[in-house]
């Protein structure tokens, strides 16, 4: 197979194009990646003497590329997105012109050329769940952020064009996915790099969003088979099973690092924070035979002992003054806020008794 990777040198994007060379030694793979802030060479730079693999600069919004890459191929799976909740409350305009204009120059070269897709999606696009869990692909859609919005409208899009027009799309919904190479703007690599600077971790609200984490090399292997054996027009969930709130995450990268839980600091939530995702990944249990085969506790090990070991990697992101602006944007104001009800006049030292720090 002929495989188009969009987005392919971002984090879970790359590993799903190492996944593929590796699992189907006859396949090729070309990369189309425009290289922003979370897209970067060297997540692919041990692939430069694999005559098996191509990369190729562009924007999925450039039709010219896109038809020609699409043409060229046999199935397209596309990462290619806005990812970040926090960056959507900043900038989400930027988040509708990738998630679903970007998705929108794709389908049409695939209808044009009559070729395979898969759009990659989250669970985020359901909405948040208090108890239970999302038990169908056909629960109602009720997105929360301007990312988890965009990302809807792209899907939406995929089904109108299956619909419409007989289109070949599938379409995944991930749970949280960590692994090595995510750009260290997440929860678990910003955390484990804060640690790592002795950097205070700066956790929203009171840390007791749940999520489900699942290892970036089983969701690979989760899309891979979606490629190969899912049916045209559906959409599979892809979760762990493994649940855990984020303050025990953060908890647990500390004692994995040997760093002292001080570090934390409670501070004011984001907008339309989602409490809890859960969602029930059967169906691609059932029908297609896969299923995650990380523990939680692997996972999470695996992702923090490779920050520890690439810190060349990390280190020239969060030393960038575009990274340091961001994450002043976001959460200085945060922390100073945290600051001033731990002690309201100013002072350092140990806070008043029952303040969050």
């Amino acid at each position: 197979m002929r495989v188009l990777v969009t987005g392919g040198a971002g984090f879970i994007g790359s590993t799903f194009v190492h996944h593929t060379l590796a699992a189907h030694p006859h396949d090729e793979v070309t990369t189309l990646d425009l290289l922003t802030y979370a897209g970067r060479r060297e997540n692919l730079s041990d692939l430069a003497a694999d005559a098996r693999h191509r990369f190729v600069r562009g924007d999925i919004a450039d039709a010219a590329i896109v038809d020609e890459l699409v043409g060229a191929a046999d199935a397209v799976v596309n990462f290619a997105a806005e990812t970040h909740v926090d960056r959507s409350l900043l900038d989400s305009e930027s988040f509708v012109r990738s998630n679903v204009g970007g998705v929108l120059t794709l389908l049409e070269a695939v209808r044009r050329h009559e070729r395979r897709m898969v759009q990659v999606s989250t669970d985020e696009v359901y909405g948040d769940i208090e108890p239970g869990r999302f038990s169908v692909e056909t629960d109602p859609l009720l997105p929360r952020s301007p990312y988890a919005a965009a990302k809807a409208g792209g899907e939406l899009m995929c089904r109108a064009y299956h619909v419409s027009y007989g289109t070949d799309v599938v379409v995944t919904r991930g749970c949280n996915t960590i692994g090595p190479r995510q750009y260290p703007e997440k929860l678990v690599p910003l955390f484990v790099t804060n640690a790592l600077r002795d950097q205070p971790l700066p956790v929203y609200g009171d840390g007791l969003q749940v999520r489900d984490w699942l290892h970036a090399e089983d969701h690979a292997a989760a899309i891979d088979v979606v490629l190969r054996r899912g049916t045209a027009g559906e959409v599979y969930n892809v979760g762990a099973g493994q649940e855990r709130p984020n303050i025990e995450v953060v908890r647990e990268i500390l004692a994995r690092l040997g760093k002292p839980e001080s570090l934390i600091v409670h501070v004011p939530d984001r907008a339309g924070h989602d409490r809890r995702y859960a969602l029930d990944g059967g169906k691609i249990m059932r029908e297609l035979g896969w299923c995650p085969s990380w523990t939680f506790e692997a996972t999470l090990h695996d992702t923090v002992d490779w920050y520890v070991a690439n810190s060349a990697w990390w280190g020239a992101i969060r030393d960038d003054d575009k990274f340091a602006t961001y994450y002043d944007t976001q959460y200085q104001w945060r922390l100073d806020s945290a600051h001033l009800e731990a002690y309201p006049d100013g002072r350092r030292g140990e806070p008043a008794d029952g303040a969050r720090r």
